[in-house]
C-alpha cells in the first residue's frame, strides 16, 4: 500500500529536484529567462568579435546561434512558435570586470528576444533538445490586468471571478447564467412546476 509522501519529504524531493535543474541549466551555453510573453537568451561569445562574424537565424519554430565557420552554440527546434518580427538580436559589449584596463579583453554577449506566439504558456526549455525545467513551479512576476489586452483581460477577470465565487461557495458565473436562464424559462412558463428541479 503506498502513502502520499510527508510535507518534508515533498520539501526535500522538490529541493533536489530544483537543484538538479540548476545544476542542468548552469551547463547550457547560455542563460536564459522568461516571462509568460517572451523568452529572453543571453550567449556570451569572445570580445574581439563584431556583428558580421555571427549566425544567427530565427524562425518561427527553430533557432541558430553560433560564430560564422564553427559549430553553433545552440541551435535546434524551439517547443512552441515565435513572432519572427517581433524577436530581436543584439551584440553587447559588456563594461570590464575590475581588472586593470591595459589587460582587460572586452566580453560580448549576443542578447536574443524571442516574442512567444502564445502568451499563454511557460517553455520548459529554449530548444527541444535542452534539458527542460519544472514549468510548474514557475511564480510569475506580478502584472497589472490594465496591461493585458482585452480579450485576455476578460478572460482573467471572469476566472478570479469565479475563483471568489467559488471560496465563498456562491456559484460561478456559468452557474449564476444557467439560473438565470431558469428563472427566465420559470416566468414564461408559470404553468410548470419546478419545485424538484436541480441545476447540474
Amino acid at each position: 500500500m503506498s502513502t502520499s509522501p510527508t510535507p518534508e519529504e515533498r520539501e526535500k524531493k522538490d529541493a533536489e529536484a530544483k537543484a538538479r535543474e540548476e545544476e542542468e541549466q548552469s551547463k547550457l551555453p547560455y542563460k536564459w529567462t522568461q516571462t509568460i510573453g517572451d523568452l529572453d537568451i543571453t550567449v556570451p561569445v569572445p570580445g574581439n568579435l563584431k556583428g558580421k562574424d555571427f549566425n544567427v537565424v530565427l524562425s518561427k519554430t527553430k533557432l541558430k546561434v553560433g560564430v560564422k565557420g564553427q559549430e553553433p552554440i545552440l541551435d535546434g527546434d524551439l517547443p512552441h512558435s515565435i513572432h519572427v518580427d517581433e524577436s530581436t538580436w543584439t551584440l553587447t559589449t559588456l563594461p570590464p570586470s575590475g581588472k586593470s584596463a591595459a589587460d582587460a579583453q572586452p566580453s560580448k554577449v549576443i542578447d536574443i528576444h524571442l516574442d512567444k506566439s502564445n502568451k499563454m504558456e511557460w517553455w520548459p526549455h529554449v530548444v527541444t533538445s535542452a534539458p527542460k525545467i519544472d514549468t510548474s513551479k514557475i511564480t510569475p512576476e506580478n502584472s497589472k490586468l490594465s496591461d493585458l489586452d482585452g480579450e485576455t483581460r476578460g478572460m482573467v477577470e471572469k476566472m478570479m471571478y469565479d475563483q471568489r465565487q467559488k471560496e465563498m461557495g456562491k456559484p460561478t458565473s456559468e452557474e449564476e447564467g444557467k439560473m438565470e436562464m431558469l428563472r427566465k424559462f420559470q416566468q414564461q412558463h408559470p404553468e410548470m412546476d419546478f419545485s424538484k428541479a436541480k441545476m447540474g
